[in-house]
């Protein structure tokens, strides 16, 4: 086996650069280094990591550029938007960062809550676990990665970064924003790791969290790693993310961001808009300005300014959605979008058309099994149990949108949603302020908002007598 991994880019099959796996002996000196550092780094004030992660992230947004640019040669996403990525990270880090204090604060009981007797001091002290393991993916090797390094540093955490092989140069970006920034030394670590040595890693007494973010298949192999071990896990695995437009829905408004929701980052996104459910009463007209909007795009090389969707991120990945989508034409499914409208289009390689298919339902793979891809079925339905039955209909429940001008019928509807989040509105968007958390098969745990101090802690209760 390979001690090397090659990260090739899927804009035109270049390596873009080439890493040695962490040896063993690596591997035990950055979890001793880890573990002395944490000790150290928990004394510090809330104060003091805040001045230092705000700094970092000051280094990270001064270099959009350059990281953007990055970012594109790596995961193929248009060079045009990569760096709403950078500003991504930047408002969720400062964010956890501004709420650290107040959420990481003593919880005290008061006297007169002590049965009755006074002389007590009584509060709850929110302890780091020690050491975190990360393991972030390649579609947003940012901004997945950010959810859980600011609050666990933060919280007083050490952090060790094992960043997917597409991506593991944003691992080594962090690590030198962390330098730079003044960070001590084994505080922020990472590691470019092979899946046989990450599972030993967290089978590592010495680590006391992990966090994922991948696929369900992922997940299932973190959990195996990880069990009887007593440590935390979160997994954040995904989705089949729905959206249900109901008839009283501003039409364009709807189309213009399910269409972005459908397609940004060519929908590798988790929780990207994989499925549609239309009231009949706007379907047709709904469906004629959806597919209008989608033959804008531009699909090309992603380091063009004019290219507004890029290539999968490799073949292997664009054939599984090509055989999606004739599978589901086999059976009787409508494919809307002409794939010679696109150029760049070429069988056989990770430049795929955008695709919309119509008169679909949940007997084919697409609607059910996560496409991952520049790909969404929608469906017509004629009332609103119809549609929350079929937005139900799934082993993933990561987000859905609700598209109404009445607020109340979306908080009702969204009540009977299973998922993590529900939009009103808008989709595929990360509110740093709600947190971030799945059901089913996309995962368990929670990351950012004030909830997301709670897995990167563990309580710790003081109960002193005075005489």
């Amino acid at each position: 086996m390979s001690n090397t991994i090659q990260i090739v880019s899927p804009v035109d099959g270049s390596i873009v650069a080439q890493r040695d796996l962490a040896s063993e002996a690596e591997i035990l000196s950055t979890i001793q280094a880890a573990n002395t550092s944490q000790a150290a780094w928990k004394q510090t004030s809330v104060q003091q990591r805040a001045a230092l992660c705000h700094k970092a992230i000051d280094i990270m947004r001064d270099n959009t550029v350059e990281l953007s640019e990055e970012i594109t040669q790596l995961m193929g996403r248009p060079v045009a938007h990569s760096p709403g990525e950078i500003r991504g990270l930047e408002q969720r880090a400062r964010y956890m960062i501004d709420i650290a204090e107040q959420e990481l604060a003593d919880i005290q009981i008061k006297d007169s809550e002590a049965n009755g007797k006074p002389g007590f001091t009584r509060f709850i002290r929110h302890v780091p676990l020690g050491t975190v393991l990360v393991l972030a993916p390649w579609n947003y090797p940012y901004l997945t990665a950010v959810n859980s390094i600011i609050p666990a540093l933060m919280a007083g955490n050490s952090v060790i970064l094992k960043h997917s092989k597409q991506t593991l140069l944003c691992a080594e970006r962090f690590n030198q924003a962390f330098m730079q920034a003044g960070l001590p030394a084994g505080v922020f670590q990472y590691l470019h790791l092979d899946h046989k040595n990450t599972s030993k890693l967290i089978k590592n007494n010495s680590i006391n969290f992990v966090s994922f973010t991948g696929s369900v298949s992922g997940g299932k192999a973190i959990e195996l790693a990880a069990a009887g071990l007593f440590k935390g896990v979160a997994l954040e695995l995904g989705g089949k993310d729905p959206a249900y437009v109901m008839s009283d829905a501003d039409l364009d408004d709807s189309v213009e961001n399910l269409v972005d929701g459908a397609f940004f980052n060519s929908g590798q996104s988790c929780c990207a808009v994989e499925r549609i459910y239309v009231h009949a009463e706007i379907y047709d007209p709904f469906v004629e300005q959806f597919i209008d909007r989608v033959k804008q795009y531009r699909l090309g090389n992603p380091l063009h300014a004019d290219t507004t969707l890029g290539p999968m991120v490799n073949a292997r990945a664009a054939e599984f959605v090509r055989e999606q989508i004739n599978q589901a034409v086999a059976s009787g499914a409508k494919a809307c979008i002409d794939a010679d409208l696109f150029a760049a289009n070429q069988p056989g390689t990770n430049y795929l058309a955008p695709q919309v298919l119509v008169d679909v339902n949940h007997e084919m793979a697409v609607m059910k099994q996560e496409s991952f891809g520049p790909v969404v079925g929608i469906m017509k339905v004629s009332n609103d149990a119809e549609a929350i039955e079929l937005m139900n209909d799934s082993e993933y429940g990561l987000t859905a949108s609700i598209w109404t001008r009445d607020e109340t019928k979306a908080a009702e509807l969204g009540g009977q949603i299973q998922t993590g989040t529900v939009y009103m509105n808008r989709c595929d968007y990360l509110d740093p302020a709600l947190a971030w958390v799945g059901v089913k098969n996309s995962g368990r745990g929670c990351s950012l908002s004030a909830l997301g101090y709670q897995q990167l802690t563990r309580p710790k209760s003081f109960h002193l007598k005075n005489k």
